[in-house]
């Protein structure tokens, strides 16, 4: 046979996390495998078969959680509730943007085009304001 042997659990060694958390899984392998008997791995974790048929199982499912099939890509980020009302009070800002630029535009045009509005000045220095209406004859 070509390629490397199996690590085996030894790769355990070699993963970043507790010495405990590692003698733990290293016995359930080891238990899985038939070459330490439920017993004496019970007795060198110093706990009960009860507790070790717990951190088996829980192991054995978030083993099979960690390797379940996902979908490509980046998870979806979830809107939070201040994201979604940042995104309404930003429309909603474009909007009256839009309403700014069409009532700046409208005065402009009455102002330009004779005999539909008359322009009335109301402090000195403002823009002129636009009062709609007929103008009076001349």
């Amino acid at each position: 046979m070509r390629g490397r042997y199996p690590a085996g659990v030894e790769y355990l060694d070699k993963l970043d996390a507790a010495a405990e958390d590692k003698a733990r899984l290293k016995a359930i392998f080891d238990t899985l495998y038939g070459q330490v008997r439920l017993l004496e791995a019970c007795e060198q974790l110093g706990i009960r078969e009860t507790r070790f048929h717990q951190l088996r199982e829980r192991a054995l499912r978030g083993a099979l959680d960690a390797i379940r099939p996902r979908p490509a890509g980046r998870p979806r980020v979830r809107e939070t509730p201040a994201d979604e009302r940042i995104r309404e009070l930003e429309q909603a800002l474009a909007e009256k943007e839009l309403e700014l630029q069409a009532a700046l535009v409208r005065a402009e045009v009455a102002l330009i085009v004779p005999g539909r509005v008359e322009p009335s000045v109301e402090k000195k220095g403002r823009r002129p304001s636009v009062r709609l209406g007929k103008q009076k004859p001349r």
